[in-house]
């Protein structure tokens, strides 16, 4: 039988806070990558929705943070394997600022299970983050440069 293929936009929040990553650990319920590991928060953008205003509703349903600001980085694309489904999902990666407050997640049934603020140092090993969290830690210097630009 041949596998399904789907196509998925979605837009993705690069936040640093002393020297720690806002991560989500994915659930079961994970559409695209792997269940447990560490994701950035933010996913698909609805039909009719802008970018940001969809990640700012997913920021809320995954950590239960509110966006304040954000700043287009980049766009990749990601081709992964789930339930006998063939993904092709574009990510655009934000650097964003958020209001203050500890993450946690208000969604029910999603594909969050976890939201933490990470240390760098336990985000070093791939084998723990999904491919775009992955390039998120690659992306940081660039992340904070971008608010140093416009402060």
């Amino acid at each position: 039988m041949k596998s399904q293929v789907r196509t998925r936009i979605s837009a993705y929040a690069i936040a640093m806070e002393d020297d720690r990553l806002l991560l989500a650990r994915l659930s079961d319920a994970s559409p695209v990558f792997q269940p447990g590991l560490w994701h950035l928060p933010g996913g698909g953008i609805d039909p009719g929705e802008q970018p940001v205003e969809a990640l700012a509703r997913e920021l809320l349903e995954e950590t239960g943070l509110e966006l304040t600001e954000a700043h287009l980085l980049e766009a990749r694309t990601y081709s992964a394997q789930r339930s006998g489904v063939s993904w092709s999902l574009t990510a655009l990666f934000y650097a964003v600022a958020l209001k203050a407050g500890v993450p946690t997640v208000s969604e029910v049934a999603g594909s969050t299970e976890a939201a933490a603020w990470i240390p760098l140092a336990d985000v070093q090993d791939d084998t723990v983050l999904s491919p775009a969290a992955a390039d998120a830690v690659r992306m940081l210097g660039r992340a904070e440069a971008t608010f140093t630009a416009t402060r």
